[in-house]
Protein backbone atom coordinates (compact mmCIF):
# COMPACT_ATOMS: atom_id res chain seq x y z
CA UNK A 1 0.00 0.00 0.00
CA UNK A 2 1.09 3.23 -0.65
CA UNK A 3 1.54 5.86 2.47
CA UNK A 4 -1.75 7.11 1.68
CA UNK A 5 -2.59 4.02 3.56
CA UNK A 6 -4.57 2.53 0.66
CA UNK A 7 -1.59 -0.01 -0.70
CA UNK A 8 -0.41 -1.33 2.83
CA UNK A 9 -1.34 -3.00 5.63
CA UNK A 10 -1.70 0.21 8.72
CA UNK A 11 1.96 0.40 10.32
CA UNK A 12 2.80 -2.27 12.52
CA UNK A 13 4.30 -2.47 16.21
CA UNK A 14 7.42 -2.58 15.23
CA UNK A 15 7.58 -0.82 11.43
CA UNK A 16 5.63 0.87 8.74
CA UNK A 17 4.56 -0.97 5.42
CA UNK A 18 5.05 1.82 2.87
CA UNK A 19 5.14 0.07 -0.71
CA UNK A 20 3.75 -2.88 -3.02
CA UNK A 21 6.02 -4.45 -5.39
CA UNK A 22 5.76 -7.52 -7.31
CA UNK A 23 8.11 -9.70 -6.08
CA UNK A 24 9.74 -13.08 -7.77
CA UNK A 25 10.94 -15.51 -5.32
CA UNK A 26 13.71 -17.87 -6.67
CA UNK A 27 13.72 -21.46 -4.57
CA UNK A 28 12.37 -24.64 -4.12
CA UNK A 29 12.06 -27.41 -1.49
CA UNK A 30 15.38 -28.86 0.03
CA UNK A 31 15.94 -31.90 1.42
CA UNK A 32 18.29 -31.29 4.51
CA UNK A 33 20.67 -34.24 5.00
CA UNK A 34 19.86 -36.83 7.79
CA UNK A 35 16.08 -35.52 8.08
CA UNK A 36 12.41 -36.81 6.88
CA UNK A 37 9.31 -35.54 7.05
CA UNK A 38 5.56 -37.12 8.74
CA UNK A 39 2.71 -36.65 7.20
CA UNK A 40 2.33 -33.65 9.99
CA UNK A 41 4.98 -32.18 9.39
CA UNK A 42 7.78 -33.01 12.18
CA UNK A 43 11.04 -33.37 11.48
CA UNK A 44 11.75 -37.33 12.39
CA UNK A 45 16.08 -38.18 12.35
CA UNK A 46 16.38 -40.92 9.80
CA UNK A 47 19.15 -43.71 11.25
CA UNK A 48 18.95 -46.56 8.66
CA UNK A 49 17.65 -47.64 5.32
CA UNK A 50 15.42 -50.03 6.89
CA UNK A 51 14.12 -47.68 8.95
CA UNK A 52 13.99 -45.61 6.15
CA UNK A 53 11.32 -48.50 4.37
CA UNK A 54 9.10 -49.01 7.30
CA UNK A 55 8.35 -45.03 7.33
CA UNK A 56 5.27 -45.76 5.67
CA UNK A 57 1.70 -44.02 6.42
CA UNK A 58 -1.51 -46.02 6.81
CA UNK A 59 -4.79 -44.28 4.79
CA UNK A 60 -6.62 -43.83 7.94
CA UNK A 61 -3.44 -41.85 9.81
CA UNK A 62 -3.79 -39.72 6.34
CA UNK A 63 -7.26 -39.01 7.30
CA UNK A 64 -7.22 -36.10 9.42
CA UNK A 65 -4.72 -34.47 7.24
CA UNK A 66 -6.83 -34.80 4.28
CA UNK A 67 -10.28 -34.23 6.27
CA UNK A 68 -8.51 -30.01 7.03
CA UNK A 69 -7.49 -30.03 3.71
CA UNK A 70 -10.67 -30.84 1.93
CA UNK A 71 -12.27 -28.39 4.70
CA UNK A 72 -9.85 -25.39 4.04
CA UNK A 73 -10.68 -25.89 -0.29
CA UNK A 74 -14.72 -25.89 0.78
CA UNK A 75 -14.37 -22.45 2.69
CA UNK A 76 -12.43 -21.15 0.00
CA UNK A 77 -14.70 -22.12 -2.28
CA UNK A 78 -17.36 -20.50 -0.60
CA UNK A 79 -15.85 -17.24 0.57
CA UNK A 80 -13.50 -15.82 -2.39
CA UNK A 81 -16.00 -15.12 -4.42
CA UNK A 82 -17.26 -11.81 -2.25
CA UNK A 83 -13.30 -10.72 -2.04
CA UNK A 84 -12.93 -8.04 -3.92
CA UNK A 85 -9.72 -6.12 -5.25
CA UNK A 86 -9.99 -2.77 -4.25
CA UNK A 87 -7.85 -0.22 -6.72
CA UNK A 88 -7.73 3.45 -5.48
CA UNK A 89 -6.50 6.57 -7.19
CA UNK A 90 -6.16 10.03 -6.07
CA UNK A 91 -4.13 13.47 -7.12
CA UNK A 92 -1.32 13.50 -5.76
CA UNK A 93 -0.93 15.45 -3.04
CA UNK A 94 2.25 16.79 -0.58
CA UNK A 95 2.74 13.99 2.37
CA UNK A 96 2.14 15.13 6.04
CA UNK A 97 3.51 13.15 9.10
CA UNK A 98 2.57 13.57 12.24
CA UNK A 99 5.26 14.41 14.98
CA UNK A 100 5.30 11.46 17.35
CA UNK A 101 3.38 9.55 15.22
CA UNK A 102 5.41 7.23 13.41
CA UNK A 103 7.98 4.78 15.39
CA UNK A 104 11.93 6.51 16.11
CA UNK A 105 13.71 5.69 13.01
CA UNK A 106 11.19 5.39 10.66
CA UNK A 107 10.29 8.59 9.54
CA UNK A 108 13.05 8.58 6.66
CA UNK A 109 11.81 5.37 5.36
CA UNK A 110 8.49 6.50 5.43
CA UNK A 111 9.58 9.68 3.43
CA UNK A 112 11.72 7.47 0.68
CA UNK A 113 8.65 6.01 -0.41
CA UNK A 114 6.43 9.19 0.09
CA UNK A 115 3.67 10.36 -2.76
CA UNK A 116 5.19 11.55 -5.76
CA UNK A 117 3.97 14.89 -6.62
CA UNK A 118 4.12 14.83 -10.45
CA UNK A 119 1.83 11.61 -10.92
CA UNK A 120 -1.40 10.41 -9.35
CA UNK A 121 -1.29 8.12 -6.84
CA UNK A 122 -2.33 4.16 -6.85
CA UNK A 123 -3.12 2.15 -4.21
CA UNK A 124 -4.44 -2.19 -3.61
CA UNK A 125 -6.34 -3.23 -1.51
CA UNK A 126 -9.12 -5.87 -0.11
CA UNK A 127 -12.91 -5.97 0.75
CA UNK A 128 -15.67 -8.37 1.04
CA UNK A 129 -18.89 -8.06 0.13
CA UNK A 130 -21.95 -8.15 2.72
CA UNK A 131 -25.02 -7.73 0.56
CA UNK A 132 -26.06 -8.84 -2.46
CA UNK A 133 -27.18 -5.17 -3.84
CA UNK A 134 -23.07 -4.39 -3.34
CA UNK A 135 -22.12 -3.40 0.17
CA UNK A 136 -18.86 -4.16 0.86
CA UNK A 137 -16.69 -3.44 3.81
CA UNK A 138 -12.94 -2.67 3.80
CA UNK A 139 -10.10 -0.43 6.17
CA UNK A 140 -10.69 3.04 6.78
CA UNK A 141 -6.73 3.38 5.44
CA UNK A 142 -7.18 1.38 2.28
CA UNK A 143 -9.91 4.39 0.79
CA UNK A 144 -9.05 7.66 2.76
CA UNK A 145 -8.29 10.58 0.65
CA UNK A 146 -9.36 8.54 -2.63
CA UNK A 147 -10.66 10.24 -5.59
CA UNK A 148 -11.58 7.22 -7.54
CA UNK A 149 -12.51 3.30 -6.62
CA UNK A 150 -12.54 0.55 -9.04
CA UNK A 151 -13.62 -2.66 -6.96
CA UNK A 152 -12.29 -6.19 -9.12
CA UNK A 153 -14.37 -8.93 -8.62
CA UNK A 154 -13.34 -12.54 -8.41
CA UNK A 155 -14.85 -13.22 -11.78
CA UNK A 156 -13.63 -10.50 -13.43
CA UNK A 157 -15.94 -8.58 -13.58
CA UNK A 158 -14.63 -4.71 -12.81
CA UNK A 159 -16.86 -1.81 -10.89
CA UNK A 160 -16.54 1.95 -10.10
CA UNK A 161 -17.38 2.30 -6.50
CA UNK A 162 -18.21 4.96 -3.94
CA UNK A 163 -17.48 5.34 -0.07
CA UNK A 164 -20.76 5.51 1.89
CA UNK A 165 -18.86 5.80 4.77
CA UNK A 166 -15.72 5.93 7.14
CA UNK A 167 -14.72 5.29 10.75
CA UNK A 168 -10.46 6.31 11.25
CA UNK A 169 -11.44 5.89 14.84
CA UNK A 170 -12.26 1.87 14.14
CA UNK A 171 -10.17 1.62 10.91
CA UNK A 172 -13.74 0.48 9.03
CA UNK A 173 -15.25 1.57 6.05
CA UNK A 174 -18.11 0.86 3.53
CA UNK A 175 -18.15 1.21 0.11
CA UNK A 176 -20.95 0.12 -2.52
CA UNK A 177 -21.22 -1.17 -6.35
CA UNK A 178 -23.67 -0.60 -8.44
CA UNK A 179 -24.64 -4.06 -8.88
CA UNK A 180 -27.28 -6.79 -7.71
CA UNK A 181 -27.44 -10.61 -7.19
CA UNK A 182 -23.79 -10.52 -5.93
CA UNK A 183 -22.04 -13.56 -3.36
CA UNK A 184 -21.84 -12.40 -0.10
CA UNK A 185 -19.55 -13.65 2.83
CA UNK A 186 -21.41 -14.77 6.44
CA UNK A 187 -19.99 -12.94 9.13
CA UNK A 188 -19.28 -14.60 12.54
CA UNK A 189 -19.10 -14.09 16.24
CA UNK A 190 -15.52 -13.39 17.06
CA UNK A 191 -16.21 -13.14 20.66
CA UNK A 192 -16.74 -17.53 20.15
CA UNK A 193 -12.96 -17.46 18.53
CA UNK A 194 -10.56 -18.70 20.35
CA UNK A 195 -6.72 -18.79 20.29
CA UNK A 196 -5.34 -21.90 18.51
CA UNK A 197 -8.01 -22.37 15.71
CA UNK A 198 -7.39 -22.28 12.47
CA UNK A 199 -8.12 -19.14 10.14
CA UNK A 200 -7.49 -18.50 6.43
CA UNK A 201 -6.56 -14.56 5.58
CA UNK A 202 -7.84 -14.03 2.16
CA UNK A 203 -6.91 -10.57 -0.20
CA UNK A 204 -4.80 -9.30 -2.94
CA UNK A 205 -1.67 -9.01 -1.55
CA UNK A 206 1.73 -7.79 -3.35
CA UNK A 207 -0.89 -7.38 -6.54
CA UNK A 208 -1.33 -11.18 -6.18
CA UNK A 209 -5.08 -11.33 -6.54
CA UNK A 210 -7.39 -13.52 -4.39
CA UNK A 211 -4.12 -15.10 -2.23
CA UNK A 212 -5.51 -17.50 0.47
CA UNK A 213 -3.29 -17.81 3.56
CA UNK A 214 -3.29 -20.16 6.49
CA UNK A 215 -2.56 -20.05 9.85
CA UNK A 216 -4.10 -19.79 13.93
CA UNK A 217 -5.19 -17.28 16.16
CA UNK A 218 -2.55 -16.58 18.13
CA UNK A 219 -4.14 -14.18 20.47
CA UNK A 220 -7.42 -11.36 21.25
CA UNK A 221 -7.84 -8.16 22.39
CA UNK A 222 -4.48 -6.62 21.34
CA UNK A 223 -3.62 -3.02 22.05
CA UNK A 224 -0.98 -1.51 23.59
CA UNK A 225 1.52 -0.27 21.41
CA UNK A 226 -0.80 -1.08 18.32
CA UNK A 227 -2.85 2.28 19.80
CA UNK A 228 0.02 4.15 17.51
CA UNK A 229 -2.27 3.24 14.22
CA UNK A 230 -4.41 5.49 14.66
CA UNK A 231 -4.27 9.43 14.78
CA UNK A 232 -7.33 10.08 17.56
CA UNK A 233 -6.93 9.42 20.90
CA UNK A 234 -10.68 7.79 20.80
CA UNK A 235 -9.50 4.96 18.60
CA UNK A 236 -10.83 1.43 19.55
CA UNK A 237 -8.09 -0.90 19.40
CA UNK A 238 -8.74 -4.52 20.43
CA UNK A 239 -6.99 -6.36 17.68
CA UNK A 240 -7.28 -10.36 17.17
CA UNK A 241 -3.47 -11.44 16.50
CA UNK A 242 -3.15 -14.47 13.83
CA UNK A 243 0.05 -15.67 12.15
CA UNK A 244 -1.60 -16.60 8.71
CA UNK A 245 0.84 -14.49 6.34
CA UNK A 246 -0.40 -10.69 5.73
CA UNK A 247 1.20 -8.33 3.41
CA UNK A 248 0.67 -5.06 2.18
CA UNK A 249 -2.57 -5.42 -0.46
CA UNK A 250 -4.35 -7.55 2.03
CA UNK A 251 -5.74 -4.92 4.23
CA UNK A 252 -9.57 -4.99 4.05
CA UNK A 253 -9.85 -8.75 3.31
CA UNK A 254 -11.50 -10.92 5.37
CA UNK A 255 -10.10 -13.47 8.45
CA UNK A 256 -12.33 -16.71 8.12
CA UNK A 257 -12.87 -19.12 10.79
CA UNK A 258 -13.11 -23.19 10.21
CA UNK A 259 -16.32 -22.30 9.71
CA UNK A 260 -15.75 -19.97 6.69
CA UNK A 261 -17.38 -17.01 8.87
CA UNK A 262 -15.68 -14.03 8.60
CA UNK A 263 -14.76 -13.16 12.08
CA UNK A 264 -12.50 -10.25 11.39
CA UNK A 265 -10.98 -7.19 8.79
CA UNK A 266 -7.24 -8.21 7.91
CA UNK A 267 -5.62 -4.64 8.65
CA UNK A 268 -2.30 -4.51 10.10
CA UNK A 269 0.89 -6.28 10.28
CA UNK A 270 4.09 -6.22 13.18
CA UNK A 271 7.23 -5.60 10.65
CA UNK A 272 10.53 -3.96 10.85
CA UNK A 273 11.20 -4.59 6.41
CA UNK A 274 7.49 -3.54 5.46
CA UNK A 275 6.17 -7.03 5.12
CA UNK A 276 5.33 -10.17 6.79
CA UNK A 277 7.13 -11.30 9.76
CA UNK A 278 4.49 -13.80 11.38
CA UNK A 279 1.81 -11.23 13.10
CA UNK A 280 -0.71 -10.15 11.52
CA UNK A 281 -3.78 -8.01 12.66
CA UNK A 282 -7.44 -7.83 12.13
CA UNK A 283 -10.24 -5.77 13.80
CA UNK A 284 -12.96 -8.01 15.20
CA UNK A 285 -15.68 -8.56 12.96
CA UNK A 286 -18.08 -7.61 15.93
CA UNK A 287 -16.89 -4.02 16.00
CA UNK A 288 -16.93 -3.61 11.94
CA UNK A 289 -20.58 -4.66 11.76
CA UNK A 290 -21.86 -2.32 14.43
CA UNK A 291 -19.78 0.93 12.57
CA UNK A 292 -21.36 -0.61 9.33
CA UNK A 293 -24.96 -1.07 10.68
CA UNK A 294 -24.60 3.07 11.83
CA UNK A 295 -22.90 3.95 8.58
CA UNK A 296 -25.75 2.35 6.44
CA UNK A 297 -28.73 3.41 8.47
CA UNK A 298 -27.45 6.77 9.33
CA UNK A 299 -24.83 8.10 6.83
CA UNK A 300 -22.67 8.41 9.98
CA UNK A 301 -21.18 6.89 13.15
CA UNK A 302 -23.38 7.28 16.19
CA UNK A 303 -21.52 7.00 19.37
CA UNK A 304 -22.29 6.72 22.94
CA UNK A 305 -19.43 8.40 25.00
CA UNK A 306 -18.45 7.85 28.81
CA UNK A 307 -16.34 11.16 28.69
CA UNK A 308 -13.71 10.00 29.98
CA UNK A 309 -9.63 9.41 29.32
CA UNK A 310 -8.85 5.52 30.13
CA UNK A 311 -5.91 3.82 30.57
CA UNK A 312 -4.62 0.01 31.00
CA UNK A 313 -4.25 -0.86 34.91
CA UNK A 314 -0.66 -1.90 36.21
CA UNK A 315 0.24 -3.60 38.95
CA UNK A 316 0.66 0.01 41.04
CA UNK A 317 -2.67 0.95 39.90
CA UNK A 318 -4.16 -2.36 41.44
CA UNK A 319 -2.48 -1.85 44.40
CA UNK A 320 -3.79 1.65 44.76
CA UNK A 321 -6.89 0.48 43.90
CA UNK A 322 -7.23 -1.92 46.56
CA UNK A 323 -8.09 -4.68 43.64
CA UNK A 324 -6.77 -8.25 44.36
CA UNK A 325 -6.00 -9.01 40.80
CA UNK A 326 -4.44 -6.47 37.78
CA UNK A 327 -7.48 -5.89 35.78
CA UNK A 328 -10.34 -3.01 35.04
CA UNK A 329 -9.49 0.48 33.25
CA UNK A 330 -8.01 3.19 34.86
CA UNK A 331 -9.70 6.78 34.79
CA UNK A 332 -7.50 9.50 33.89
CA UNK A 333 -10.09 12.10 33.86
CA UNK A 334 -12.56 13.72 31.89
CA UNK A 335 -11.70 14.06 27.87
CA UNK A 336 -11.19 17.40 26.86
CA UNK A 337 -13.63 19.08 24.62
CA UNK A 338 -16.71 17.45 25.45
CA UNK A 339 -19.38 15.85 28.12
CA UNK A 340 -18.30 13.71 30.94
CA UNK A 341 -21.33 11.99 31.81
CA UNK A 342 -18.70 9.67 33.83
CA UNK A 343 -17.50 12.77 36.08
CA UNK A 344 -21.24 13.92 36.35
CA UNK A 345 -22.36 10.67 37.70
CA UNK A 346 -19.40 10.75 40.29
CA UNK A 347 -16.84 8.82 38.91
CA UNK A 348 -13.41 10.58 39.88
CA UNK A 349 -10.12 10.39 38.69
CA UNK A 350 -7.81 7.17 40.03
CA UNK A 351 -10.95 5.04 40.36
CA UNK A 352 -10.69 1.58 38.10
CA UNK A 353 -13.66 0.75 36.09
CA UNK A 354 -14.02 -2.65 36.84
CA UNK A 355 -17.64 -3.80 35.06
CA UNK A 356 -20.22 -2.14 33.63
CA UNK A 357 -23.83 -3.52 33.31
CA UNK A 358 -22.68 -6.61 35.37
CA UNK A 359 -20.08 -7.60 32.30
CA UNK A 360 -16.39 -7.54 34.10
CA UNK A 361 -13.68 -5.58 32.60
CA UNK A 362 -10.33 -6.52 32.28
CA UNK A 363 -8.70 -4.26 29.78
CA UNK A 364 -9.31 -0.76 28.05
CA UNK A 365 -10.32 -2.38 24.42
CA UNK A 366 -12.88 -4.75 26.33
CA UNK A 367 -14.63 -1.07 27.89
CA UNK A 368 -14.44 0.24 24.94
CA UNK A 369 -16.42 -2.57 22.99
CA UNK A 370 -18.95 -2.67 25.81
CA UNK A 371 -19.83 1.06 25.57
CA UNK A 372 -19.76 0.69 21.60
CA UNK A 373 -22.80 -1.33 21.37
CA UNK A 374 -24.85 1.04 23.23
CA UNK A 375 -26.08 4.15 21.95
CA UNK A 376 -26.32 7.60 23.01
CA UNK A 377 -28.93 8.52 25.96
CA UNK A 378 -28.75 4.96 27.31
CA UNK A 379 -27.77 4.26 31.00
CA UNK A 380 -25.34 1.72 31.92
CA UNK A 381 -24.25 0.52 35.58
CA UNK A 382 -20.72 1.06 36.16
CA UNK A 383 -18.93 -0.54 38.98
CA UNK A 384 -15.19 1.16 40.23
CA UNK A 385 -12.79 0.33 42.48
CA UNK A 386 -11.79 3.69 45.15
CA UNK A 387 -8.75 2.89 47.10
CA UNK A 388 -10.67 -0.64 48.20
CA UNK A 389 -13.91 0.29 48.51
CA UNK A 390 -16.16 -0.95 45.41
CA UNK A 391 -18.70 1.93 44.23
CA UNK A 392 -21.57 1.67 41.68
CA UNK A 393 -22.94 4.23 39.75
CA UNK A 394 -25.93 5.03 36.73
CA UNK A 395 -24.04 6.50 33.95
CA UNK A 396 -26.57 8.35 30.99
CA UNK A 397 -24.32 7.92 27.88
CA UNK A 398 -23.59 10.63 26.11
CA UNK A 399 -23.33 11.80 21.75
CA UNK A 400 -19.71 11.95 21.34
CA UNK A 401 -18.92 15.38 20.02
CA UNK A 402 -17.92 15.06 16.10
CA UNK A 403 -18.87 11.61 15.93
CA UNK A 404 -15.72 10.51 16.98
CA UNK A 405 -15.07 9.07 20.35
CA UNK A 406 -15.89 6.09 22.41
CA UNK A 407 -13.42 6.41 25.47
CA UNK A 408 -10.03 7.95 24.88
CA UNK A 409 -6.46 6.28 25.18
CA UNK A 410 -3.91 8.07 26.79
CA UNK A 411 -0.46 8.88 25.03
CA UNK A 412 2.24 11.20 24.80
CA UNK A 413 6.38 11.81 24.77
CA UNK A 414 8.73 14.72 24.41
CA UNK A 415 12.59 15.45 25.47
CA UNK A 416 13.96 18.66 27.69
CA UNK A 417 16.27 18.76 31.16
CA UNK A 418 15.97 20.90 34.03
CA UNK A 419 14.58 21.36 37.81
CA UNK A 420 14.35 19.00 40.82
CA UNK A 421 15.22 15.23 41.12
CA UNK A 422 13.51 12.93 43.33
CA UNK A 423 15.04 9.62 42.95
CA UNK A 424 12.45 7.39 44.26
CA UNK A 425 10.30 8.20 41.48
CA UNK A 426 13.31 9.17 38.55
CA UNK A 427 12.09 11.74 37.72
CA UNK A 428 13.16 16.02 37.87
CA UNK A 429 10.44 18.69 37.64
CA UNK A 430 9.88 22.48 37.50
CA UNK A 431 7.54 23.76 38.91
CA UNK A 432 5.34 26.54 36.56
CA UNK A 433 4.76 30.14 36.55
CA UNK A 434 0.86 31.29 36.88
CA UNK A 435 1.74 32.55 33.41
CA UNK A 436 3.10 29.28 32.16
CA UNK A 437 0.44 27.23 33.60
CA UNK A 438 -2.25 29.32 32.21
CA UNK A 439 -0.37 29.42 28.61
CA UNK A 440 -0.34 25.31 28.72
CA UNK A 441 -4.47 25.13 29.42
CA UNK A 442 -4.63 24.85 33.33
CA UNK A 443 -6.56 26.64 35.51
CA UNK A 444 -5.93 29.56 37.05
CA UNK A 445 -6.04 27.98 40.96
CA UNK A 446 -3.46 25.25 39.57
CA UNK A 447 0.28 25.59 38.58
CA UNK A 448 1.83 22.36 38.67
CA UNK A 449 5.22 20.49 38.06
CA UNK A 450 6.38 20.33 34.57
CA UNK A 451 8.33 16.91 34.00
CA UNK A 452 11.81 17.87 32.34
CA UNK A 453 13.50 14.30 32.74
CA UNK A 454 12.66 10.58 33.37
CA UNK A 455 15.58 8.25 33.96
CA UNK A 456 15.77 5.23 32.21
CA UNK A 457 15.01 1.83 34.33
CA UNK A 458 13.27 3.93 36.70
CA UNK A 459 9.71 3.48 37.95
CA UNK A 460 8.32 6.71 36.35
CA UNK A 461 10.06 4.94 32.69
CA UNK A 462 7.26 5.45 30.20
CA UNK A 463 5.07 6.74 32.21
CA UNK A 464 5.85 9.77 33.03
CA UNK A 465 7.28 11.47 30.11
CA UNK A 466 9.40 14.52 29.85
CA UNK A 467 7.85 18.05 27.94
CA UNK A 468 4.62 16.71 27.88
CA UNK A 469 3.65 16.18 31.44
CA UNK A 470 2.55 18.47 34.49
CA UNK A 471 1.48 16.61 37.79
CA UNK A 472 -1.36 18.60 39.08
CA UNK A 473 -2.40 16.55 41.77
CA UNK A 474 -1.40 14.17 44.38
CA UNK A 475 -4.57 11.44 44.52
CA UNK A 476 -2.89 8.79 47.10
CA UNK A 477 -1.75 8.27 49.29
CA UNK A 478 -5.28 10.68 51.07
CA UNK A 479 -5.06 13.12 51.98
CA UNK A 480 -5.53 14.33 48.01
CA UNK A 481 -3.93 17.52 47.56
CA UNK A 482 -3.06 19.53 44.63
CA UNK A 483 0.76 20.18 43.56
CA UNK A 484 1.87 23.87 43.35
CA UNK A 485 5.41 23.46 44.20
CA UNK A 486 8.41 20.55 44.95
CA UNK A 487 7.50 21.35 48.26
CA UNK A 488 3.95 19.51 48.06
CA UNK A 489 5.56 16.39 46.28
CA UNK A 490 8.63 16.39 48.79
CA UNK A 491 6.45 15.74 51.91
CA UNK A 492 4.44 12.75 50.47
CA UNK A 493 7.63 11.07 48.95
CA UNK A 494 9.41 11.58 52.23
CA UNK A 495 7.14 9.77 53.83
CA UNK A 496 6.98 6.72 51.31
CA UNK A 497 9.00 3.46 51.57
CA UNK A 498 9.22 0.64 49.17
CA UNK A 499 6.58 -1.21 48.00
CA UNK A 500 4.36 1.70 48.85
CA UNK A 501 2.44 3.71 45.84
CA UNK A 502 1.97 6.69 45.13
CA UNK A 503 -1.05 8.42 42.50
CA UNK A 504 -0.71 11.00 40.11
CA UNK A 505 -3.32 12.96 37.98
CA UNK A 506 -1.28 14.41 35.53
CA UNK A 507 -2.14 16.62 32.87
CA UNK A 508 -0.76 16.94 29.24
CA UNK A 509 -1.03 19.98 27.05
CA UNK A 510 -0.48 18.27 24.03
CA UNK A 511 -3.70 16.35 24.08
CA UNK A 512 -5.84 18.78 26.65
CA UNK A 513 -6.48 16.58 29.15
CA UNK A 514 -5.60 14.06 32.02
CA UNK A 515 -4.32 10.87 33.03
CA UNK A 516 -3.44 9.33 36.33
CA UNK A 517 -0.33 7.66 36.79
CA UNK A 518 0.24 5.34 39.49
CA UNK A 519 3.55 4.39 40.41
CA UNK A 520 5.35 2.02 43.06
CA UNK A 521 8.35 2.87 45.40
CA UNK A 522 11.13 0.61 44.22
CA UNK A 523 9.59 -1.47 41.60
Amino acid sequence: MTPHDSRRPRLGAFGIVAIVAIIAFAGGLILAGGMNLTPFGFAQQRSTPARLASATVSPSAMAPVADLSNGFVSIVDHVRPAVVSITTERQARVQRIPQGQLPPGMEDFFRQFGPQQSQPEEGLGSGFIVSADGYILTNNHVVADADKLKVKLFDGHVYNAKVVGRDPTTDVAVIKIDASGLPTVTLGDDGKAQVGQWVLAIGNPLQLDFTVTAGIISAKGRSGSLRNLYSSQYAVVDYIQTDAAINPGNSGGPLVDINGNVIGINSAIASQTGYYSGYGFAIPITLAKSVMDDIIKYGHVRRAVLGVSINEVTPATAQVAGLKDIHGALVGGRTPDGPSPAADAGIKDGDVIIAVDGQPIDHVAQLQRIIRTHEPGQTVDVSVMRYGKQLDFKVKLAQAPNDQQVASNDSSAGPENGGTSYDKLGITVQPLSQDEATRVGLPASQHGLAVTDVKAGSVAYRQLFPDADIITRILYPHPERAVTSTADLNEVLSKLKDGDAISLLVYNPQLKGTRVVNLQIGE
